[in-house]
């Protein structure tokens, strides 16, 4: 069940400690979401007229926001809110209370209902600037291209002529997991472990048969003696892999064997789960380890966390990576969540995708599209031609014997405004926590993501009309307050 609560104004709140700042930051931000426009989507996963009521809109988002931009733990932003009259304000109470408005384990459940669907949905609506506004790339002639309008039939099929406009940014990153590195002789005493404590939790349910033999301490032994090795041989890893696949195996037997003679199931929900990853994980371990090979489809690299899939980065501080991977457009400083996939994929394959999403947001390609190295396959350079986009970089094959300098300074001036994506991508990790998402559940980790970005965007937002009120006061600062935010 849902209630819609009408928003207060900043007159309304009470607190006593007298009238509150309207320059807050909290407060300013509240300003730029419009909260009775994006509460119907929320409102649509509840009953109309049964069960108690939930939460409002404004406390979830407000609430997630809040906790994104602090860094804070879903304890501590609960703490946060309790003692911050600014935040009980952007939340939507009407006045300052020492009475929690909900318990830290909601937080899990605002994650759960505000999902990255919905969150980029209202990420669209917040953050996307009007058509005009776009920078870049120029409205030349030869930039105009012709659009079919997908309204219209066949038999009456016009074209459209609409001038290409505005720069996009395209780049991938990968948003690693709270994980523990994973190796496989870690991964498989994990295993074992969990499935002891499965063995302990069955057996008072099956009495009148003796509890069987798990060797845990010769499992454990044996364990402890491999990991003292600092740098141990392959053929130590082999045996040590070999030994832990004995034990997980026979107690996987065991385990199946109780839960046929009991007729209750008294596992719980995590340990049901578990049982399922701990035997693909033996699968995928047992078929490495015949094979003698260290690569298999859809690896599995956490117990806790199956969906958790290795990204190979190549980097030289982290060659491969484990968490998901996120596809993003960047358009006047405001970025845009295109793909979430725990899986590796081909960055390259999404720049069309990326691209028709720009077209349906501001009703027009754009004029330019800045890219790494990995974008600029010979498809995506015909896809970009045939729109009469310009896809920055040098041309596919021999590069010529004499440069022209014209170029080489173009190829200078894209390189150096591409770097604002990897700004982004340094802020967000540094700032925002996605250089360690701690949320343990695939929609939650999502849901953080998008977060982290949508904060971004409401940053940048805010710094925009901040730099809009200097320079209608001081209008001799207009050139330089731009140049500083980058406009």
């Amino acid at each position: 069940m849902y209630r819609k609560e009408n928003q207060i104004s900043l007159t309304e709140f009470y607190t006593p400690f007298g009238t509150l700042n309207a320059e807050n930051r909290w407060i300013e931000t509240a300003k730029l979401i419009p909260w009775d426009g994006l509460e119907h989507k929320y409102a649509a996963l509840f009953c109309e007229d049964n069960g108690a009521p939930a939460k409002p809109f404004r406390m979830a988002l407000g609430a997630l926001l809040i906790k994104q931009e602090t860094g804070f733990s879903d304890d501590d932003t609960l703490q946060a809110i309790l003692e911050n009259p600014y935040m009980q304000y952007f939340i939507g109470l009407h006045e300052f209370t020492h009475t929690t408005p909900f318990t830290s384990s909601m937080m899990v459940l605002f994650r759960k209902r505000l999902t990255a669907d919905i969150l980029k949905e209202i990420n669209e609506i917040i953050c996307n600037p009007p058509p005009e506004n776009n920078k870049g790339g120029g409205t030349t002639a030869e930039n105009a291209v012709k659009i079919e309008n997908p309204e219209q039939t066949e038999a009456s099929e016009t074209e459209l002529t609409v001038e290409n406009k505005g720069t996009l940014i395209v780049d991938a990153t990968c948003t690693p997991a709270d994980v523990t590195y994973p190796t496989d002789v870690n991964l498989l005493n994990e295993a074992r472990e969990k499935l002891e404590g499965m063995i302990d939790a069955l057996h008072p349910h099956t009495e009148e048969y003796l509890k069987p033999r798990t060797y845990r301490k010769k499992a454990r032994k044996q364990y402890l003696s491999f990991i003292k090795n600092r740098k141990p041989s392959p053929t130590k890893v082999r045996v040590a892999i070999r030994q832990q696949l004995g034990f997980v195996e026979r107690d996987i037997r065991h385990v199946d064997n109780m839960l046929s003679k009991t007729g209750a199931e008294p596992l719980s929900n995590n340990q049901n789960k578990w049982l399922e990853t701990i035997k693909k994980l033996f699968e995928q371990q047992n078929t490495m380890y015949k094979n003698r090979t260290h690569s298999i489809e859809d690896r599995i690299v956490s117990i806790s966390q199956p969906h958790v899939r290795p990204i190979v980065r190549g980097k030289k501080s982290a060659s491969v990576e484990f968490g998901a991977k996120v596809s993003i457009s960047l358009v006047n400083g405001y970025t845009f969540v295109d793909k979430i996939g725990w899986d590796a994929y081909a960055e390259a394959d999404e720049l069309p995708k990326q691209i028709e999403a720009f077209r349906n947001r501001f009703g027009h390609y754009p004029a330019v599209v800045q890219a790494d190295k990995v974008y600029r396959n010979r498809d995506n350079r015909t896809y970009c031609q045939q729109r009469g986009i310009r896809l920055s970089g040098p041309r596919l094959g021999r590069p010529p014997k004499e440069k022209d300098p014209q170029v080489i300074r173009q190829q200078r001036k894209d390189a150096g405004e591409r770097n604002a994506v990897e700004g982004k991508f340094g802020e967000g990790k540094t700032a925002y926590g996605l250089a360690r998402i701690a949320a343990r559940l695939k929609d939650t980790a999502e849901a953080v993501i998008v977060v982290a970005f949508l904060c971004m965007n409401l940053k940048r937002k805010l710094h925009y009309f901040f730099v809009v009120l200097v320079t209608q006061y001081f209008p001799w600062s207009e050139k330089r307050v731009f140049l500083v935010e980058g406009f």
